[in-house]
C-alpha cells in the first residue's frame, strides 16, 4: 500500500447547462456520453437527443472583483472550457422490416486523431458515424469602386440612376478618373462546421454498446450483445467479425457483450467485457476470428453468497485500460475492479461502490435500477479512479493507498453531501469532543463513509457517465442528467 497518497482537495471549475430548482428536464437533453480526445484540448458530450456537443480548452480568465466585494478562492486549474459547437450526429429511424424504432440517442463517442481538423466518431444502437468538424471561414467583398448606396440602389432596382432611370452623369463620375481598383476579400467571422464523412451502418443485429478507436488510427471495433466488428475508418461498406459468441441455439445463450476496449498502444489487442462478470483479452494475431481468448479475468463469488441477485450484479458495464497498458478497470454494479493483466487469479484491489445497497437489491430489481451502467474512468497516470453512483455522486479512489477516497456531488459545492453528516464512527463525549486523536485522513476517509450510508439514496438522480482528462492534470468531468460538471484537484 502506498503510505504517502494522500486525498485531493477537489474543487469546482465550472458547469454547462446547469439547471434551475424545479426546472423541468426534457429527455432528450439528458447526457448520455463523455469523452475527452487524445490530449484533452477537446471534450465531447452526447446526449438523448442525437446532439453531439464539442467543447475546447483555453485559458483561464482573470475574474474582476468589485470594491466592495470579496475576492473568490484561487483557481486551481489554470484553464478552463468554453462552448464551442453542437452538431445533430443521429436522427430518430424505423426499421422496417423488424418493425422495430431505432432511437436517436448517442450511446458513445469517440476522438481519432487529426491534424487538420478534429475527428470522432458517434453511435447510435444501429449506426456508426464518422464526423469532421472544421472551422469554417466567412468572407466578405469590400473596397468597390462603386459607392454603397448606388450598389444598394442597383440591388434593388436594376439600375443605377434614381428612379429607375440612367443618370446624366454616372454616379461617382469623379471616381472614374481614377484607376481602377480590384475589391478585396475580408474575413469577418470563424465557426465551426461539423460533415459527417462516412456511416457505418448495417453491421450489427443486435443494439451497439461500444466503440473504440485503435491506436494505429485507421480501424475501430464496435460491438453489441453477441459479436465485435472490426472496420477501416475508410471502408464504410465492409467490416469484420472478430468475436461471436452467438450460440446456435439461442436457448443456450448464457452471456452477452456489455463493452469492448482497445489496448491503449499494441494495436492487435483488444478486451470485452460480459454479463458474467468475465473480462476476455483477445489479441488478432493469433487468429481472425477471436472467440478462443487469449487471458480471462473473473473474481468468483464464494457458493454461499450466491443469491437471485448474484449474475445481474456482477455484469460489468464498462472497462478501461490504464494509459500504460498494464492494467484494467472494471465497473460492476457493486464495486470496481482494478485487474493486472499479467495475473488473472484475482484483481489488484476491489473498491466497494454500493454495498450500502445489498440489503435492497430487492426494490431495485422492481424499479429497474439494478440494471443501471455506470462509466468509470481512470487517471493519466493510472493512480486514481472515479465511477459515478446515485445522488449525483460520484467516488474518486486511489488505486494503491486506502483512507484516500473521496466522495463528490455533481453541484458547485462538491463536498457539500460529505460534510452535511457528522462522522458517526468517531465516538464523541457529552460535550461534542472526539475521543482520541484522529488524523485529518482518517476523519475525510469517515465522513465519506458516513455521508455514503446515512442518507437515502436519489435513485431518480443518476450519475452514469464520467470522464477523466487523460494528461497529468486532475481534472473530471461528470455529466448529471442535462448539465456538465468540471471539477479540478492538486
Amino acid at each position: 500500500m502506498d503510505a504517502g497518497a494522500e486525498a485531493l482537495d477537489w474543487q469546482f471549475l465550472q458547469c454547462f447547462g446547469e439547471r434551475t430548482p424545479g426546472e423541468e428536464i426534457q429527455e432528450a437533453d439528458i447526457i448520455s456520453a463523455v469523452e475527452f480526445d487524445g490530449d484533452g484540448k477537446h471534450l465531447a458530450t452526447g446526449d438523448r437527443g442525437g446532439r453531439v456537443v464539442l467543447f475546447d480548452r483555453i485559458e483561464s480568465q482573470p475574474q474582476r472583483v468589485g470594491p466592495d466585494q470579496r475576492s473568490p478562492p484561487q483557481r486551481l486549474s489554470q484553464f478552463e472550457y468554453r462552448y464551442l459547437t453542437e452538431f445533430q450526429s443521429h436522427e430518430p429511424e424505423f426499421d422496417y422490416l423488424k418493425s422495430l424504432e431505432i432511437e436517436e440517442k448517442i450511446n458513445q463517442v469517440r476522438w481519432c486523431h487529426s491534424c487538420n481538423s478534429q475527428l470522432l466518431l458517434s453511435t447510435n444502437d444501429k449506426t456508426i458515424k464518422l464526423w469532421r468538424v472544421y472551422e469554417k471561414k466567412v468572407i466578405s467583398l469590400s473596397d468597390f469602386n462603386v459607392s454603397e448606396a448606388d450598389r444598394a440602389r442597383y440591388a434593388a432596382t436594376g439600375r443605377l440612376g434614381a428612379g429607375g432611370s440612367l443618370p446624366a452623369r454616372p454616379p461617382g463620375a469623379e471616381q472614374w478618373q481614377q484607376p481602377l481598383r480590384l475589391p478585396g476579400v475580408a474575413v469577418t467571422e470563424m465557426f465551426w462546421k461539423a460533415r459527417c464523412q462516412r456511416t457505418y451502418a448495417a453491421a450489427h443485429t443486435y443494439h451497439i454498446n461500444s466503440i473504440s478507436v485503435n491506436s494505429d488510427q485507421e480501424t475501430f471495433i464496435s460491438a453489441d450483445d453477441l459479436r465485435v466488428n472490426l472496420w477501416n475508418l475508410n471502408v464504410n461498406d465492409q467490416s469484420f467479425n472478430v468475436v461471436d459468441i452467438k450460440p446456435a441455439n439461442m436457448e443456450d445463450l448464457t452471456e452477452v457483450i456489455t463493452a469492448a476496449e482497445f489496448h491503449p498502444s499494441h494495436c492487435s489487442v483488444f478486451a470485452f467485457s460480459s454479463s458474467k462478470g468475465c473480462i476476455r483479452v483477445a489479441d488478432m494475431r493469433a487468429a481472425a476470428l477471436c472467440d478462443n481468448h487469449a487471458k480471462a479475468f473473473e473474481a468468483t463469488e464464494p457458493q454461499g453468497n450466491r443469491s437471485f441477485f448474484s449474475e445481474i450484479i456482477s455484469s460489468v458495464s464498462d472497462i478501461k485500460f490504464a494509459a500504460g497498458g498494464r492494467h484494467i478497470l472494471a465497473r460492476d454494479y457493486m464495486t470496481l475492479k482494478l485487474w493486472d493483466l499479467n495475473m488473472e487469479s484475482k484483481p489488484v484491489a476491489v473498491y466497494s461502490i454500493h454495498e450500502n445497497l445489498r440489503s435492497q437489491l430487492c426494490d431495485l430489481y422492481e424499479n429497474d435500477c439494478i440494471f443501471d451502467k455506470f462509466d468509470c474512468c481512470i487517471s493519466g497516470d493510472g493512480t486514481r479512479m472515479a465511477t459515478g453512483s446515485y445522488s449525483n455522486l460520484f467516488k474518486v479512489t486511489h488505486a494503491t493507498a486506502t483512507g484516500v477516497d473521496s466522495l463528490l456531488e455533481a453541484s458547485r459545492d462538491p463536498l457539500r453531501k460529505r460534510l452535511q453528516t457528522p462522522s458517526s464512527s468517531v465516538k464523541t463525549n457529552r460535550f461534542g469532543l472526539s475521543r482520541g486523536y484522529m488524523g485529518k485522513k482518517s476523519a475525510a476517509a469517515a465522513g465519506v463513509a458516513t455521508a455514503e450510508d446515512s442518507q437515502p439514496p436519489d435513485f431518480s438522480a443518476k450519475l452514469l457517465h464520467l470522464a477523466w482528462h487523460p494528461g497529468s492534470h486532475n481534472l473530471i468531468a461528470a455529466a448529471a442528467s442535462n448539465s456538465l460538471y468540471m471539477y479540478c484537484a492538486r
